[in-house]
């Protein structure tokens, strides 16, 4: 009888083992963009995101179907303007948050008001930073999500589509004639990027030279002399109204350029090489950022072409 109760306790424990063992594999275990372990028992099947450019990586994982909530700023694809709202960048509704009961929320690590997080991590809501800086980072992050959310081919293969199409726009321009742009992210104050935003990112993947990669924050504010003392090739903007078709317009017109108008001696501003690019495209840290990029790569051709046509008429 002690020998059978010790078989018996020997399969229970041996049972055990095994289910530990096959939670353990069936486990996920990601880091974040804020460097935490995040671990999860299954893919979660109730999901918040907190930005516009994490509700759009969401979807081109394959997994847009699990998104009960997000940001009063996510209106692509076309779907995501159905879901519910819980704030904005600026504020989050906590309360609203909860009634949604999500097993997970993705956050904007640079965008989002800590307080509020640190309120939903509180109330037991499972976090996920996300925040792809460089351009190699997109797809690696539509790999990761779909890891996290379950939907791992479909994100493999829409991340390779992506770097494909990146792939493709640096090939075609990795011979170009180097064009200096400055990129205007505000007029009042004067505000641009360095060479560690994604845009700079853009700037160099189309064969540009961003004329103020060198400055330290990432979004920094600058003056009008030291524009006019870099005296640009190209001037870039965004503008969330450039569509119907095209991601890019030139417009030296714009009235974001207006301050510039007054410098006619400037390259950019003599020759009307003034841009705006779909601000959608060109800013949101998702999977439209590839035509945010052949929208820069078409301006910076454009500067390139007129530059030789003058060359010749000369």
């Amino acid at each position: 009888m002690a020998g059978l109760k010790r078989r018996i306790a020997g399969a229970v424990f041996a049972a055990a083992s095994l289910a530990a063992t096959a939670a353990d594999v069936s486990a996920l275990t990601l880091v974040d963009d804020a460097g935490r372990t995040v671990r999860m028992a299954a893919p979660p099947r109730r999901v918040v995101t907190l930005a516009p450019s994490l509700t759009e990586l969401v979807f081109a994982a394959g997994a847009g179907a699990t998104l009960v909530g997000t940001d009063r700023f996510s209106d692509w694809p076309a779907s995501a303007r159905a879901l519910p709202r819980v704030g904005d960048a600026s504020r989050v509704d906590v309360e609203r948050v909860l009634a949604l009961r999500p097993d997970l929320v993705i956050v904007w690590r640079h965008g989002n008001t800590m307080r509020e997080l640190e309120q939903l991590e509180g109330a037991g809501v499972r976090l996920f930073f996300l925040e792809p800086q460089r351009l190699a980072e997109v797809p690696a992050a539509i790999e990761r999500l779909g890891v996290l959310l379950g939907h791992e081919a479909e994100a493999r293969s829409r991340a390779a589509e992506l770097r494909r199409s990146l792939e493709a726009l640096r090939r075609a321009h990795e011979a170009s004639t180097p064009v200096r742009v400055y990129y205007q992210v505000w007029s009042t104050p004067l505000m641009t990027i360095n060479g560690s935003h994604l845009i700079s990112d853009v700037i160099a993947l189309c064969g540009g030279r961003n004329v103020f990669a060198g400055l330290a924050p990432l979004v920094p504010v600058i003056s009008t002399e030291s524009v006019v003392a870099a005296d640009p090739q190209a001037m870039v903007t965004a503008d969330r109204e450039v569509g119907g078709g095209a991601a890019l317009r030139r417009d030296p017109q714009h009235p974001a350029f207006a301050v510039w108008r007054r410098y006619a001696r400037m390259g950019a501003v003599q020759r009307g090489w003034l841009f705006a690019i779909n601000g959608d495209a060109i800013s949101r840290q998702g999977p439209r950022i590839v035509a945010g990029a052949a929208a820069m790569c078409e301006a910076l051709d454009i500067v390139r072409r007129e530059t030789r046509e003058k060359a010749t008429v000369r």
